[in-house]
């Protein structure tokens, strides 16, 4: 028996088509439709009545309605389409329509293939008609003046804007010349080549145009008047019965281009004469400089490891949407003073010789920071300060005293947090000994200038003043204080920094400024300023990119220039102090592990706080019950260290830290592959 179907169209084609299906009881035939739409895709409703059916099209539009035609004593399918009819039917509301039969077949592969020849047929012809209007409706009531040439440059079409800012009728347009080219121009006829290349390809281009040569311009002679661009009034005001007039000059003479758009045309060019694999090579290429973060690495496949995914999303993100109304309330109106014990000034002379002697190989990289903590009861920095400071001869280029130095010494130091684990006074003192340590590397001192190598000590000096033990996205999820001062961005870094010359300005006992020329001062300003701001891990890969790309390459190719531009020392520098933060990896074992067992515990206590208050969970891998620590530390090597220190040993040259790096991975694989969570193996 040959029982219809009848077809019907909304012509707004989504990415899913929705279909929706008219059946008055369940059968063989609605379940192949449900399974067809199903295996393609298609978002698919069923209504049993024509009241349930017009419900469930005002909803939700469906693209495709499917009626049965078979069951009249349930509802009449034809009564239902017909748009005499005003209640419960569809037809009324659909504006433009097709109608199509189906014989009844109940195969799923019958009722698929009818739908793709809907879908690819028909329905997206539908949607390409009405995008079409859609783009003229946009194009009429833009405010921008917009011209639609052919190939020849012959106009073809302009909108309503256009004529109001360039003074022409549409009339006096269409069919014309865009314009006479000057032979003096010779970039004009290239330009619309290009064009007209990447239209053929069915490319995009943006171009933007603007000229001040009004006589170049074939309508000259048809202007009508001139007004200042800047007091057209938009249409819809008295546009429609007063044309205004401009004087601004023809759009298409002269482009202005970004440096990214440079970039990408000249990629363009190249693909004209580019066999087809380079062309799609080439392709990917513009697909991936047109997105926004050019830096921001892709996972792959580190995605499934819930280490790294944590590490990344803790040190590299500005905190996730608050769960909580509970605030973490971290004031710094009151920085803290010198504690009355430091008051006394010490000489270097004078350090007492238990001190001293943990201080004798200060200039080795395997330098035990720790027995210099123990040593000063939790006061290294201050002490390794003066014997730094003295050895760069920082004192005599600021022209400050002695005394001045170590009190700013002292009042900096007073303000790390002895209660953390890892960012405290020996963090800073450490940042402090790798930065002196990169600072003698013969290809360092090479790039920098003097001004930047005591940049570089205070930088190292105050990079981590203050701070809270928490990270930036705990913070921004907290609602602290900080996070609002600095709109959730660089929170702990701006504040670092910002704290540091607070401190030292607020009084002359400890301004260790104070006695340099005032451009001198403002350019160890910005040099620290950029340094300590570098040392947020969310542009980490940012940088590490440019040193590489504009450093290391050059030099490979034996380019000896690029050591002394002022934007690739900014570079050195800002690689230099981001090496000098995080080398923990690249220390000897012991050394590693200690730093290690306490940034983790850094991290149990940020995660026990964010149990406790309600916050959202920044790191769920650092729970002090479940994590492990080797995997940890695996994951912070493989995806931060080990590229980076490729990178700045290729520069510095230091294969002793390469050494200690590969130990130490070794050291941590072993532990992971034996199961263990913890810092160290059990007792044999």
């Amino acid at each position: 028996m040959d029982i219809c179907l009848c077809f019907f169209f909304f012509f707004i084609y989504l990415f899913f088509l929705q279909v929706l299906l008219v059946f008055a009881k369940e059968d063989s035939q609605s379940n192949g439709f449900c399974w067809a739409c199903e295996k393609a895709n298609f978002r698919c409703s069923m209504a049993r009545t024509p009241e349930s059916a017009l419900e469930c099209f005002l909803e939700k539009h469906h693209d495709l309605v499917i009626i049965d035609h078979r069951h009249s004593r349930h509802f009449d399918a034809e009564a239902l389409c017909r748009p005499d009819r005003e209640e419960a039917s569809v037809m009324p509301l659909i504006n433009a329509g097709f109608n199509r039969r189906y014989v009844e077949n109940a195969n799923m592969m019958a009722c698929y293939n009818e739908l793709l020849q809907l879908e690819h047929g028909e329905v997206r012809a539908q949607f390409k008609l009405r995008a079409g209007n859609a783009i003229f409706t946009a194009l009429e009531q833009s405010q921008e003046a917009i011209e639609i040439t052919s190939e020849d440059q012959v106009i073809q079409y302009v909108n309503p804007a256009y004529e109001a800012i360039m003074g022409y009728q549409q009339g006096e347009l269409i069919g014309k010349e865009i314009i006479e080219v000057p032979k003096s121009e010779k970039n004009k006829p290239d330009l619309l080549e290009t064009i007209n290349s990447c239209i053929r390809k069915g490319k995009v281009i943006h171009c933007y145009f603007y000229s001040p040569d009004i006589q170049s311009s074939k309508h000259k002679d048809r202007r009508k008047g001139s007004l200042d661009v800047r007091s057209t009034t938009s249409r819809g005001s008295d546009g429609s019965s007063q044309r205004r007039h401009s004087s601004m000059a023809r759009i298409h003479s002269m482009t202005i281009e970004a440096p990214i758009t440079k970039v990408i045309n000249i990629i363009n060019a190249a693909q004209e004469s580019s066999p087809m694999p380079v062309a799609e090579a080439l392709d990917r290429v513009l697909e991936i400089l047109r997105t926004t973060e050019l830096y921001s690495p892709q996972l792959g496949t580190k995605d499934e490891d819930p280490h790294t995914n944590d590490l990344v999303g803790g040190l590299m993100t500005d905190g996730l949407r608050r769960l909580s109304g509970n605030e973490y309330i971290f004031s710094t109106k009151h920085p803290h003073h010198i504690p009355s014990h430091l008051t006394t000034p010490l000489s270097l002379n004078d350090i007492p010789p238990r001190i001293a002697q943990t201080m004798e190989n200060e200039d080795s990289w395997d330098f035990d920071i720790f027995n210099l903590e123990a040593a000063t009861m939790k006061r290294p920095l201050t002490y390794l300060g003066l014997k730094i400071f003295s050895r760069f001869g920082v004192c005599e280029f600021l022209n400050c005293p002695e005394a001045t130095l170590r009190s700013w010494l002292q009042v900096i130091e007073a303000n790390y947090h002895s209660s953390n684990s890892y960012h405290n006074s020996t963090h800073a003192a450490d940042v402090l000994h790798a930065t002196a340590y990169f600072l003698c590397k013969e290809r360092v001192k090479q790039s920098l200038d003097p001004i930047d190598e005591v940049a570089a000590l205070i930088a190292a000096t105050v990079h981590d003043v203050d701070h809270p033990g928490r990270t930036n996205s705990f913070l921004c999820n907290a609602g602290s204080e900080l996070a609002i001062l600095y709109n959730d961005t660089a929170v702990l870094e701006s504040h670092h920094a910002a704290l540091a010359f607070q401190i030292t300005t607020r009084d002359d006992k400890c301004n260790i400024f104070k006695n340099i020329e005032r451009n001198e001062y403002r350019t160890l300003r910005q040099a620290i300023i950029d340094m300590v701001l570098a040392t947020e891990m969310t542009k980490h890969f940012e940088h590490v990119n440019k040193f590489v790309n504009s450093i290391n390459k050059p030099l490979a190719e034996s380019v000896k220039s690029v050591l002394t531009s002022p934007e690739n020392r900014i570079l050195v520098k800002r690689m230099l102090i981001k090496c000098a933060d995080i080398s923990n990896p690249c220390r000897p074992q012991e050394l590693c592990i200690e730093w290690a067992g306490r940034i983790s515990e850094e991290y149990f206590a940020q995660t026990d706080e964010e149990k406790r208050q309600g916050l959202p969970v920044v790191m769920p891998v650092f729970d002090r019950n479940t994590c492990s620590i080797p995997k940890s530390q695996i994951s912070f090597i493989d995806y931060f260290i080990t590229d980076m220190f490729d990178a700045w040993d290729a520069f510095a040259d230091l294969p002793n830290l390469m050494q200690h790096l590969d130990n130490n991975f070794k050291y941590w694989k072993g532990l992971d592959e034996r199961k263990l969570h913890s810092l160290r193996p059990p007792p044999e």
